[in-house]
């Protein structure tokens, strides 16, 4: 017998009069804040729910969780998430606390609440759920981290120290839920992330700015490297890029045509430079980018000096597909740079993660994609290959060998990282009902 979705769905929105405690414990890693509170209290969370074991990994900085619940079959799903969070500011944008969880007009605020709490939440009210409704349908396992938010630097480690505790037949990564077509996503896979700094030094001193006509300066020097041209004109960059799969193309294809790039734009209140791209979609999921993420120059202080900055520095980031190195992508940077004569522009690589994609025609992505269309209904679910994001799926993939897919509870507009983060609470059942629903039916097959 079929669990009865809305059984569920009332559950877990009353669960969130409980669970909703976990957001207000700001776990923000960048700063070191919260995070043995956050790890008590998710011990706390897991014992409290029954679990058979509950190790916590402590040996390099903020520590990982695991812990394990018996099922009544021997199927095994482990689920990946991470507690820490990005830092709220500017906090003067939030129209409520971001660590006073607040529900306006159906939805749920909180800093962490789409990033990724809120997956937990649902995760273990469902886990409550089944513990109070006859049983869980199979084994879970739960890894959770604390520097998801900061690269995920030691995950690679917990990760290898824990592998004999992660065997599994499926793995359930956090991020997914609603478009901006308002489909449900299930999401195979994650583009990888090259993290690095460029620096350029073009004088001992800066020099007054009336000199312009005949003093370089380190900040124009910088920025051309960097053109508008969303082609990557860099030797080698896109020689090892692993090509979609031809049913991987079609579905992006189909999400190409109804995907609203306007929608995701006006989100985030885009008034200007914004890009004119053919195929919008496939360029997220697909393409490897190169982005500025900070620039500074010269003098950034109240007033006026006018001078010419003697050093310039950047902080960029590549997204990768499967096939590109992180470390290896920025040794192609910097080779380009001194070949296009550029030789003092000094790259120095900061963090990496792999890229990631599960098969879509797996049969643990097919059953999911099934489910989902019983649940949201025909032509409401999406395929994606891998999220434009990076994270840290290949090193569970190289333990476990199972397939990956990334699920949640968010939509276009949750807001993620900016302020007013937020997730419709009817999503968060609707999401909690699938996942309960596909839990039973993975639990029976072969």
């Amino acid at each position: 017998m079929k669990v009865d979705i809305n059984d569920v769905k009332k559950f877990v929105t009353d669960e969130l009069n409980t669970s909703t405690k976990y957001l207000e414990i700001p776990s923000v890693s960048a700063q070191g804040r919260g995070i043995k509170e956050t790890v008590k209290y998710l011990i706390d969370w897991f014992k409290d729910l029954g679990a058979d074991q509950v190790i916590t990994f402590d040996q390099y900085k903020n520590p990982a969780i695991f812990a394990s619940f018996t099922g009544n079959s021997p199927k095994t799903v482990l689920f990946y998430n991470h507690y820490d969070v990005q830092p709220p500011d500017p906090l003067d944008e939030w129209e409520s606390d971001p660590f006073k969880p607040t529900i306006r007009d159906g939805k749920l605020y909180a800093r962490g609440i789409c990033d990724d709490k809120g997956e937990l939440m649902s995760r273990l009210a469902v886990v409550r759920y089944f513990k109070e409704h006859g049983g869980l349908p199979c084994n879970l396992k739960f890894f959770i981290e604390g520097e998801e938010e900061i690269g995920s630097p030691n995950i690679e480690k917990y990760a290898s120290d824990a592998a004999k505790y992660l065997t599994c037949d499926a793995v359930i990564w956090e991020g997914g839920g609603k478009n901006e077509a308002e489909k449900f996503q299930i999401i195979a896979g994650t583009k990888g992330i090259a993290s690095f700094e460029a620096k350029v030094t073009t004088a001992e001193s800066d020099a007054h700015s009336s000199l312009a006509p005949y003093l370089d300066n380190a900040a124009w020097r910088l920025v051309p490297l960097y053109g508008a041209n969303r082609n990557i004109k860099v030797d080698h960059f896109y020689d090892n890029v692993q090509a979609l799969s031809p049913y991987a193309a079609e579905q992006v294809k189909q999400q190409e045509a109804s995907f609203d790039a306007a929608t995701v734009i006006n989100a985030f209140g885009v008034t200007q430079g914004k890009l004119s791209v053919n195929n919008p979609f496939s360029a997220v999921m697909t393409e490897p980018t190169i982005t500025i993420n900070g620039l500074s120059a010269g003098y950034e202080g109240t007033g006026v000096k006018t001078v010419i900055p003697r050093q310039a520095t950047a902080k960029l980031d590549c997204r990768l597909v499967p096939g590109q190195d992180p470390e290896t992508i920025v040794g192609y940077l910097q080779d380009q740079l001194v070949k296009n004569g550029f030789p003092d522009i000094k790259l120095h690589f900061l963090l990496g993660e792999d890229a990631y994609r599960t098969d879509l025609e797996d049969p643990f992505i097919q059953l999911s994609s099934r489910i989902a269309t019983e649940i949201y209904g025909p032509d409401k679910v999406a395929l994606i290959p891998n999220q434009p994001g990076g994270g840290p799926m290949l090193p569970f993939f190289k333990i476990t060998q199972a397939p990956l897919m990334g699920i949640g509870v968010h939509y276009a507009a949750s807001t993620p990282h900016a302020p007013n983060e937020n997730i419709r609470i009817s999503d968060y059942a609707q999401a909690s009902g699938y996942l309960a629903r596909l839990l039973e039916e993975f639990s029976q097959q072969a």
